[in-house]
């Protein structure tokens, strides 16, 4: 007596069996697309809470900058670059020798922290200064506004608070009206 194979249903034909490198494929398809699926959800239902990081160096200011017209920026920077020349601010070949005296004491052995210390302490001295020129130049430069150009400054610095605190970048102001237009 002869082994019969199942016929399938309605065909009469024999099922035909999945080649194991198919079933293989099948297999890793299914794997990729849950992969997908699975990335995709967890972006579209993640929270948006990025973790607090400090500011950069050039948006120190943040709303009070983001408040000025491009032209007002723009100003503003070439006279806070003219105090810091007045300053006497380090060349770059000085520079280079400074910090060339921190990769000495770094490749130095034994370590001696001092050197160190003492090119981060110069650094910091000419950010404070830097710093404290961009108060002056600002300061001037509000005192400077009428009182509806101030008030108009007040309204763009407090949409740049709430935008902060909203999560969303300030608008750029550089769209806005020039100086001379917005002046009576």
């Amino acid at each position: 007596m002869t082994e019969q194979t199942p016929k399938t249903p309605g065909t009469g034909a024999s099922p035909a069996r999945m080649r194991p490198w198919l079933r293989v494929v099948l297999v890793a398809s299914l794997a990729l697309n849950l992969a997908v699926v699975g990335v995709v959800a967890g972006s579209a239902f993640k929270p948006d809470r990025r973790p607090p990081h400090p500011p950069r160096l050039d948006q120190m200011a943040g709303p009070l900058t983001f408040a000025l017209s491009e032209d007002e920026r723009r100003s503003i920077g070439k006279q806070i670059f003219e105090e810091y020349r007045k300053q006497g601010r380090p060349s770059r070949e000085a520079i280079r020798e400074e910090y060339q005296g921190v990769i000495d004491a770094l490749r130095t052995t034994p370590f001696d922290p001092t050197v160190v210390e003492q090119s981060l302490a110069r650094q910091r001295e000419a950010a404070t200064d830097r710093a404290e020129a961009g108060h002056r130049v600002l300061l001037a430069h509000l005192e400077g506004l009428s009182d509806t150009d101030r008030a108009a400054f007040a309204d763009r610095l407090e949409e740049g608070l709430n935008r902060f605190r909203d999560g969303r970048p300030p608008k750029d102001r550089g769209d806005g009206p020039k100086d001379e237009e917005r002046r009576p």
